[in-house]
């Protein structure tokens, strides 16, 4: 395995982790009767994305990485979602996107100059790409999310954040 396909696969493994933490999220508004939509538009402070657009962020930050990385085009995912089972559908596709990605796929990735389009005329390289850009927007949006679903009385905790571990005998 790459450096490179490692930190994807691990995006991946998160966005899984996301997915859980929203089947918690309905679970509690069941629990206490209201309809899990309240979480669509929840929100830590008001000048920040609601639940919703944290999602897509992350899902985004996890394709954009994927394909800037292996030079690829990324899949195009309007930001439509109107409900949770929508959300939960948006990071699907976005798994599946990832799943596609094999460790030869970023062969070619060291050294590669990553254009930024929200930086006309600018570019990175990849591995200041992966470090300073996409990691850290990643986990901030997912993190994001996690707390505000926490915030809102969500039992998560580390160990739905971290999730499995690949852990064996000596």
């Amino acid at each position: 395995m790459s450096y490179f396909h490692d930190h994807v696969m691990q995006m991946k493994k998160m966005l899984n982790q996301l997915d859980g933490w929203i089947d918690k999220a309905v679970s509690h508004a069941k629990a206490k009767s209201f309809d899990s939509a309240v979480y669509f538009t929840a929100r830590l402070a008001p000048d920040q994305y609601p639940f919703s657009r944290q999602v897509q962020a992350a899902c985004d930050n996890a394709k954009f990485a994927a394909a800037r990385l292996t030079g690829k085009d990324p899949p195009k995912h309007p930001d439509t979602e109107q409900t949770v089972d929508d959300l939960k559908a948006r990071i699907r596709t976005c798994v599946a996107y990832l799943d596609t990605l094999r460790a030869a796929d970023f062969d070619a990735t060291e050294g590669r100059l990553i254009a930024l389009p929200f930086l006309e005329g600018k570019v990175m390289t990849s591995a200041d790409y992966l470090r300073e850009s996409s990691l850290p927007n990643f986990y901030f949006h997912l993190t994001t999310a996690y707390a505000i679903l926490r915030h809102n009385g969500v039992d998560v905790g580390k160990r739905d954040y971290i999730g499995s571990l690949s852990v064996r005998d000596r």
